[in-house]
């Protein structure tokens, strides 16, 4: 799983919506949406901010474990 789809994951898995993120990020719903669907790239300032808004150590995007740990927050949360 790449890391715009972590990011996708994650950000769904804990009710958080594109719109925010993007508000938050300062720039664009649409760009932000383009960032989660891998049209444009994500910086690492940017996954930064991300981890920031969502809780999570920047590393988190890059564990093995993160398709598991999102899969049963889902279910349990």
């Amino acid at each position: 799983m790449e890391i715009n789809e972590k990011v996708k994951v994650l950000r769904d898995s804990k009710g958080i919506s594109q719109t925010f993120m993007a508000k938050k990020m300062n720039i664009t719903v649409s760009g932000y949406n383009m960032k989660e669907h891998g049209k444009r790239p994500i910086s690492i300032k940017e996954l930064e901010q991300i981890s920031e808004l969502l809780d999570v150590k920047v590393s988190y995007f890059f564990e093995e474990r993160f398709h598991v740990e999102c899969k049963i927050k889902k279910q349990v949360g």
